[in-house]
């Protein structure tokens, strides 16, 4: 029953109201949305959900962290002069203008003489990087997504206690959904501790909702500005196989020495400096970077700031240069239309295409949205494969034997938009070789057209439905 208050209507007093909230939001909308899609569906929103429209798109259509990240371009500017230009490299052959891109896209130098070796699952990496924190003598800088407040990470928290009590000047940032909605054990249990302990975009009020979808996805750990840790490893009993936990995850980690170093620390400068406004200094990186291997590598990040996009551009810019091979892991397939193009072009001039998903991810739906893409690559002679459980959670690229890209970045909208993540590109063909041959023995089960015709129509419109919400899976 409609309520009148001098004659008029509710509906109608807010009416006014409704066509001037769906107006300026449109304009919003107009002016800052550069996806079209996006921004159709969000004029659609906040014109058929009267406020309610609006209020959604206030909450998560906005990005608050590109603006707030600004502040951090000059904070990043001054540490390219930590790393002597002695360590700058090129790359000759067609890979040469892979460089060049990225130099500019990246704002960060190739560096040469770096030592790379490959960690598989909690069982390797967990123990280095433990042993890592025990010798550190200066710093401790530690960024990860999920930190457990389980065995392995109380086992993480007292040693980097023990780290504090010796007199390192120990930092840990970790993400304010992945290790703990409302409050994460582990961090409050370090900064009982004295340890200096930041949550990345945590919230436990509504008006913080605006930061729900902008996640610190990075693993990251850089010890008195020699020693580095990266990759996909999160910390948790689950990813630790031999003892058998009851939602095992595989993964792969990466320990570095080196100049490239510099560039893992700068990373986290920024994102320490972004959560806490505190401004590290120069004592965080080595004062005397020296040379420990062959390894041509460089940190590329990304996340909904100053770096939207760089990952994505750097991964489309390899696969469009490809000319013998390109195998890719991750544990979630859900590229865009311009990404499945650039692989289904790679395909079509020749290129081997070799693409490894988990049979089961931790997400269903996820594994549901990604099944709709495999068509056109199937159609283009990319060959899809699936592993077989426990659930893979690596994030791999390699490319002619030559080039490879690693690190916390899956293959979806999320990480290439949303999330802050930290890639490494290394040009080395030993590592190269070892992760194409680890990719090539978890080619488990092939994915056929006649796979995806046998799915029902119901099977089909659940998995199209789920591809629909892409940019939030």
């Amino acid at each position: 029953m409609t309520e009148y208050f001098f004659g008029i209507s509710i509906a109608g007093a807010l009416f006014p109201l409704r066509i001037l909230l769906s107006f300026l939001a449109t304009l919003h909308i107009l002016l800052y949305k550069r996806d079209p899609g996006a921004a159709i569906g969000w004029i659609g929103a906040v014109w058929l959900m009267p406020f309610l429209g609006v209020l959604l798109y206030c909450t998560f259509g906005i990005n608050r962290v590109n603006r707030l990240a600004r502040k951090l371009v000059q904070q990043r500017s001054w540490s390219g002069h930590i790393t002597s230009e002695r360590f700058r490299c090129g790359v000759d052959g067609y890979f040469g203008s892979l460089v060049q891109a990225v130099d500019k896209l990246s704002g960060r130098m190739l560096l040469n003489g770096n030592k790379i070796r490959c960690l598989y699952n909690g069982d390797q990496t967990y123990p280095a990087m433990l042993e890592a924190i025990e010798k550190a003598k200066k710093t401790i800088l530690l960024s990860t997504y999920i930190l457990r407040n389980d065995n392995i990470g109380n086992s993480f928290a007292d040693s980097l206690i023990r780290a504090h009590k010796q007199g390192v000047k120990v930092y840990v940032l970790v993400d304010g959904i992945g290790s703990g909605y409302l409050k994460c054990p582990i961090v409050t249990k370090l900064r009982k501790n004295g340890v200096k302990a930041g949550r990345f975009l945590q919230f436990a009020l509504p008006w913080g909702m605006s930061f729900i979808n902008m996640r610190t996805h990075r693993k990251v750990l850089v010890i008195d500005g020699e020693k580095g840790f990266i990759g996909g490893v999160n910390i948790g009993d689950e990813n630790i196989l031999a003892q058998n936990p009851r939602h095992p995850v595989s993964d792969t980690h990466f320990y570095l020495e080196g100049p490239v170093i510099s560039q893992l620390a700068e990373s986290f400068i920024a994102d320490w400096f972004f959560v806490t406004k505190e401004a590290l200094g120069q004592e965080v990186f080595s004062e005397n970077q020296l040379s420990k291997g062959s390894s041509l590598s460089r940190v590329v990040t990304s996340g909904p700031d100053a770096d939207m996009g760089k990952i994505e551009y750097t991964m489309l810019e390899a696969l469009s240069l490809a000319q013998r091979s390109i195998r890719i892991m991750t544990p979630y397939f859900l590229p865009d239309e311009r990404f499945l193009t650039v692989i289904s072009m790679a395909a079509l001039r020749g290129v081997e295409v070799d693409i490894v998903i988990p049979q089961y991810s931790n997400h269903p739906i996820v594994d549901w949205a990604s099944l709709p893409n495999s068509a056109p690559l199937l159609q283009a002679g990319c060959r899809i494969w699936k592993v077989k459980p426990p659930f893979n959670h690596s994030k791999l690229m390699v490319i002619d034997g030559i080039w490879s890209f690693v690190g916390s970045s899956n293959l979806d909208v999320r990480s290439f938009r949303l999330n802050f993540e930290t890639n490494l590109e290394c040009y080395d063909s030993v590592l190269a070789k070892e992760l194409f041959d680890f990719i090539g023995k978890h080619r488990h089960v092939r994915v056929t057209h006649y796979d995806l015709d046998r799915r029902g129509w119901l099977q089909k419109l659940r998995d199209s439905s789920a591809r629909l919400l892409l940019p939030y899976l």
